[in-house]
């Protein structure tokens, strides 16, 4: 009997025993940059590059917020590329060459990328040559047509038919029309 309870009664501890490690408390180590520059200049450039390089892996961050080990190797290289006395359009220029477009948050005008530029442009144009289109096609009003003679003549006889129908005359009919022979 003792056989039957251990079984689930195991399982049961092992559930309780692996949601009391994952829900206690654990310190969390949280690595910081540490950069010693040499001029504030060197500082300040340090981190408008740092914030305007965008990380590859993380794609909405920049290097300076992101915690992946790609954004720390670029911070790293841009700190190096600075003591080296490289200039702030060096280092972009480098992490360009090495990244790709995507590094920087505002790619250039090229061949590749013209799509990028062009695309609202045109999907507006488009649209808007569509709203004028469909605008005037709506406000073009339907012009009456004359009657040919038989067409004519064939209104009255249906008129005087309808009238004979409903009880009235087929002068009421007519006097319904106005001077272009049309129903009022």
């Amino acid at each position: 009997m003792t056989r039957f309870f251990t079984g689930p009664i195991l399982a049961l501890a092992m559930v309780l025993g692996g949601t009391a490690l994952i829900t206690t408390s654990t310190p969390v180590q949280a690595f910081t940059d540490v950069y010693d520059f040499e001029s504030a200049k060197q500082e300040k450039d340090f981190q408008d590059l740092t914030a305007t390089l965008r990380c590859p892996k993380c794609q909405n961050n920049n290097i300076a917020d992101s915690n992946a080990a790609l954004a720390l190797d670029m911070r790293q290289k841009t700190y190096e590329l600075l003591q080296e006395g490289k200039s702030k359009q060096d280092v972009v220029d480098y992490m360009i060459a090495r990244y790709g477009n995507f590094v920087t948050y505002n790619p250039p005008v090229m061949a590749s990328t013209l799509i990028l530029w062009l695309g609202p442009l045109f999907f507006i144009v488009v649209g808007f040559t569509i709203l004028v289109m469909r605008s005037r096609k709506s406000t073009e009003k339907v012009t009456d047509t004359d009657l040919q003679g038989d067409e004519e003549d064939r209104l009255k006889a249906l008129m005087t038919e309808l009238g004979t129908e409903t009880g009235t005359d087929a002068d009421d009919v007519s006097k319904q029309t106005n001077q272009d022979g049309k129903v009022k």
